[in-house]
Parts: C-alpha cells; structure tokens; sequence
C-alpha cells in the first residue's frame, strides 16, 4: 500500500482518541476487537509503537466508527487530504488568501461543532466587507482540500451556469462519478453521497453569495437545493443583508448562521486582528522594517502600535491589507498614530481625498476609475486609454500605477488586464459616481464606453 495513503495521529488527535476510549470505556484490546484491527494499529496510530509511514486510513476510519468520532479527530485534515487534489480553477486565488492567514479560530470550530451535531447542512459565515470572509473560505479549503466555488464579480465569475460547471466537474472527478456530465446539483449530491465513506463528509465551500448574479425569483441562491442527502454541508460566505432577501431556503436540513459582527465574537475578531498586525510588524518581509521605522521615527512601542492599529481598523482584515504597506512605504509620514484613518471606509475618503480627488480632480482619473467601475471585468490599458481617447498609453498606465494597490492586475490573453481588487472599494467608487459634482462625468463616461463599443463593431464589420 502507498505511503499516501497511511496516516498518523496529530499530537491533538492522540489525546483526542484516548478520551475517546476513555469515554467509551474501552480497553485497547476492546477497541481493538471491535474495529477489527490488530492491537498494534493502535499502538502505532498513538506511536508507542514504531510505525515511520503510519496507519492505513480504513484502520483509522474503523477506529473512528467504534469510538463515534470523526477520523479527522484523530489525524490532521491536511494530512488525512494529501493525496486530494485543490481546485486548480481557484488555485491562485486561495493561495494569494491565505498568504498572511492567521486566527479565526472560532469560526472552525463552529463549523466543525455544527458537523458533528447535524447529518447534513448549511452552515453562513455572514460579516461586512473586508472582514476575512473569503479568506476564512479560502483557508478551509486549503486545509481539507474542499470542493468550492469564489464567486468574484470583477472576473464575470459569479453566475450559477458557471458555479454548476465547476462544481460539477469537481464532483465528477472526485468521486468518480458516471454519466454525471448533464447532471444537476442535487443529482450530483447523491449520487457523490453515495460515494462517501463511513466517518467521512463532502463540504463545499461557497464564498461571497452576495456577488452573485442571478434573476430575482423563488429559486435558491445559485439553485441551491433545499433539501441534501446525508454527509452533505455547505459551508457559505456572504455579507449582511435584510431578512426580506433571503435567497436560501430548505425543507429537513439544518441552517446554521454566525455572524462575526456579534457581540460574542468582538473579543475574539479583535485578538485575531490583533494577532495578524504582530505576524506582519515581525514576519513580512517586504512591510516589517518599514512599519519599524514609522514607529521608531515617532517612539511608539510594539503593544500601542498593534492595540491602536486594531482599534482603528474595526475588526476588519482590509483595513490592514492598505494601511500597513502605507504606512511603510512612507505616506503617513505626515501623520501621528492617532490621526491614521478610522476604519475601512475613512481611510478610503482619505485616500480619494489625498490623491486629489475632492477639489477639481485630474480628469483622466476620474474618467479612468469610472470605465473600471462600470466595465466590471478586467481590461486592459490599451482598452482604457481608447475608451478615454488618449494617445499616450502610458499617461493611462501612470493613473492606474497610482491606483495599483486597489486594482487586480491579471493576464488575460496575453494582455495586462486590471479590475477592481475587491468589493468594499467598488462600492466606495460607486457612492461617489452619485455625488452631484460627479455626475456629468459619470454621464460623459458612459458614453464614451458606448461610443468605444460601437468603433469596435464598425471594426469588425469593415473586417468581415
């Protein structure tokens, strides 16, 4: 048998399977029977026995089945996942999440609680932009290996053909699934239900449902099914809305939601932020000896730092994703701790504010910020600058270059394309297209876009 597919026991998970023997009132020879495994299994799984390349996992799973615990109890998920393959589709995207991932503990152990006390389910992680959701999506995923779907609507990638494609797929390859390729989700469910081990269950993992594009009706978010075979979870991340949205609906199947804005969690967000500004001020290479001089120049120590900066960035992780590479690279030299922005949305009005964009702002920015807003999808610069019509490209590349730390940049093509990185900045640009100054701009925009789009199909017709 490969070595791939032996595990062990996490250090965690030998203490774990004592208590459980303990609680069961078994002896190792007991269990031992009962799981019809050979007494030294068990002693290898706990390693007061050698065993270099660890147990066969059916040996776990039969331990786990006596004992009425899960085998990831026991064995690490990553571990227990090796030989699972991460979607390659959101590969790039889960690995750029989790790069500086740190806490949120409690929202896994949530979940994991709400495994073990319910067959089957849907279990939201509900919290406002910027607050670690898709990260918390994407570090799941990363760890079990998880079927998932990003929806992210700047790449056009959030609309529920596309999400039953790939979940499908997954599925499919997975599980090995036959005559499957025309299947909807609910049959997919079942018959990968099926397919599922004692001891064993199929998450998918969901993230950011509110960017989803979907006619408004009766039917589920995604088409979502109300009703899941047994073993099945969804794990789903989405923002607050009003309880006259909802898009999620079941009949025999437990809903479970955790909002991070609750009360019982503040405590809990707010050691996490703090605990991710001390990872960055003494592990990120390219921001810790920057951050270090601002506090240096202006004597402030380690613990005021990391207690103001969680302060003010009000429990939310984006807050720090801008602030702190600003601050090491120098732009709130000007400023005292004190004076940095409160929260998310002031430090995207002090932005605006300090790149001009309050008094008679530069055109061209405003023009090019504007076609990115109503676009949507990732252009690139060559399409900007003739929207704008502009002959110099590069005078277009410098206003995206001063924008670059709000932009997605991605090749597509073999172009540079560019969107806007994430939602909460979307929606701020979106707010300021409605004030009043703004208007004839906003209106002379989209026109422009209209007229680009109209030179394109002359150009294509003459082609033809």
């Amino acid at each position: 048998m490969l070595d791939s597919n032996k595990v062990k026991a996490s250090e965690a998970g030998k203490t774990r399977l004592r208590e459980a023997m303990r609680q069961a009132k078994l002896t190792q020879e007991e269990l031992a029977d009962q799981a019809s495994i050979s007494v030294d299994t068990i002693k290898r799984l706990l390693e007061t026995k050698p065993a270099p390349n660890g147990i066969e996992k059916w040996a776990v799973k039969n331990i786990a089945k006596v004992l009425n615990i899960s085998p990831l109890d026991i064995v690490d998920p990553q571990s227990w996942n090796q030989h699972l393959q991460l979607s390659q589709e959101f590969a790039p995207l889960i690995q750029e999440k989790i790069r500086s991932f740190c806490g949120r503990g409690f929202v896994f152990k949530e979940f994991e609680d709400f495994l073990h006390q319910y067959p089957k389910g849907y279990f939201t992680v509900i919290g406002d932009a910027g607050m670690g959701k898709s990260a918390i999506a994407a570090k799941y995923v990363y760890d079990h290996k998880a079927i998932c779907y990003f929806n992210v609507l700047q790449d056009g990638r959030n609309r529920p053909e596309l999400f039953l494609k790939s979940i499908r797929q997954q599925l499919i390859n997975r599980y090995q699934l036959e005559n499957a390729e025309n299947d909807d989700l609910s049959a997919l469910l079942v018959k990968a239900s099926n397919k599922i081990s004692d001891g064993e269950k199929l998450v998918i993992v969901v993230d950011a449902l509110d960017e989803v594009q979907q006619e408004t009706g009766a039917e589920n978010i995604l088409y979502l099914p109300k009703t899941l075979p047994n073993k099945v979870y969804f794990l789903l991340t989405r923002r607050r809305y009003e309880p006259n949205k909802k898009r999620l609906y079941t009949e025999g199947v437990k809903q479970v939601e955790l909002s991070l804005t609750a009360s019982e969690y503040n405590q809990l967000s707010r050691k996490d932020i703090q605990d991710y500004i001390h990872f960055i001020l003494n592990n990120d290479p390219e921001y810790k000896d920057g951050l270090r001089k601002w506090m240096q120049d202006k004597n402030i120590v380690d613990a005021t730092f990391i207690e103001q900066v969680a302060a003010k960035s009000e429990n939310n992780f984006m807050y720090l994703r801008y602030v702190l590479p600003d601050i090491s690279k120098g732009v709130y030299q000007d400023l005292t701790l004190e004076q940095l922005p409160d929260g998310l949305q002031e430090y995207y009005q002090t932005h605006w504010a300090r790149m001009g964009m309050n008094d008679k702002p530069n055109e061209l920015k405003v023009f090019i910020l504007y076609i990115l807003v109503e676009i949507g999808t990732p252009i690139p610069c060559e399409m900007i600058a003739d929207i704008v019509q502009q002959d110099d490209e590069d005078n277009v590349q410098d206003v995206l270059n001063d924008w670059v730390e709000y932009l997605k940049q991605q090749v597509i093509d073999n172009e540079e394309c560019y969107s806007i990185y994430h939602a909460s900045f979307l929606d701020f640009l979106k707010a300021q297209k409605k004030l009043q100054a703004n208007k004839k701009i906003f209106k002379e925009v989209n026109q422009r876009i209209v007229d680009y789009w109209e030179r394109e199909r002359g150009e294509d017709d003459a082609d033809g």
